[in-house]
């Protein structure tokens, strides 16, 4: 699959694409949390972005190759538990394309109501994202709709330019933590590893209640997996995509899981510290740099806000949460 990958050239077209929209997000390397780590901690920022996630790069370039192969369609689908979903939305608003998005029930109020702001259409069905995602390609078909996966080569080539700056600004970084969803952050974070030929360490981190990509890379093989996570929607996948995995297997470090509670807690340090706000999944970075921190001491370690996009009451809740 790393044939698959974005090229350095390919890489640095896409942030041409990118950059159309917003400028590189910042990062920082914030003094408490590199106190709290024993190390020198580097946040990406990717809730700086114009919807609060890294999902837009990729929904940028996917949209953009579709214009260049001249394959625009009149409607697209997708599934979504929210930032995915904004991504394509902007695209699609973007392009003069209609957009439906089906999102499972009980979804994220706030980032529901962001997909409709942008023209999406939403569906609510099924529990959790595999029925929705089930439910969004029969409708897709049934249409005459244009399917947008969550995983595709297309996105990883937008995806990778958040890693691409990253790399570049701080190229001393010794170790990179990056939450797994469906995968793209990942697969992008060693597109860029690759590209940049930089030795950096790549770790995944999943959830300890969504443990798909944890399970199939242990086995060799996609194992679908329960999704009990209340907190890192972001990561609440029930089956693991195979050509991710493929990238992932030979190129991961090694993949750490999280608990809610300790995502939780890194939420909280990471508004004590930053004043950024974290959604679950964009805290699960430094929530696994944070239980490996014994081991982290004296590096120059990468964590990545990949997503702020957090319920008013989520938030509420979780900050009211022990210190």
């Amino acid at each position: 699959m790393t044939e698959h990958l974005p090229t350095l050239v390919e890489i640095e077209a896409a942030a041409q694409v990118v950059y159309r929209e917003f400028a590189p997000t910042p990062q920082y390397r914030w003094a408490t949390l590199s106190q709290r780590l024993g190390a020198d901690c580097w946040v990406k920022h990717e809730n700086h972005t114009p919807v609060g996630a890294f999902k837009i790069r990729g929904g940028l370039t996917y949209f953009d190759q579709l214009r260049q192969r001249g394959e625009m369609p009149r409607e697209v689908m997708s599934a979504t538990r929210g930032n995915h979903g904004q991504s394509i939305a902007w695209a699609a608003r973007s392009h003069g394309v209609g957009c439906s998005i089906v999102v499972p029930r009980g979804n994220s109020v706030e980032k529901n109501a962001a997909m409709r702001a942008l023209g999406a259409t939403l569906i609510e069905h099924g529990d959790d994202f595999q029925s929705s995602r089930e439910h969004a390609i029969a409708l897709a078909n049934a249409r005459g709709a244009h399917m947008v996966p969550s995983f595709h080569a297309d996105l990883l080539r937008g995806v990778s330019t958040y890693w691409w700056e990253f790399f570049r600004a701080v190229p001393a970084l010794d170790v990179v933590y990056v939450p797994i969803g469906q995968g793209s952050g990942a697969c992008s974070a060693i597109a860029a590893k690759l590209a940049l030929g930089h030795d950096v360490r790549v770790v995944g981190v999943v959830s300890a209640h969504a443990t798909t990509y944890a399970d199939s890379l242990a086995a060799g093989r996609v194992v679908e997996a329960p999704v009990t996570t209340v907190l890192a929607d972001g990561m609440a996948c029930r089956v693991a995509d195979e050509a991710a995995l493929q990238v992932l297997a030979p190129h991961l470090d090694r993949i750490v899981q999280v608990s809610d509670e300790e995502v939780a807690q890194a939420m909280r340090m990471l508004f004590a510290d930053t004043h950024n706000v974290a959604e679950g999944a964009g805290a699960a970075s430094f929530a696994a740099a944070w239980r490996e921190r014994e081991t982290l001491r004296g590096q120059v370690v990468g964590t990545t806000l990949c997503g702020g996009n957090v319920d008013s009451t989520v938030l509420s809740s979780v900050l009211s949460g022990p210190a």
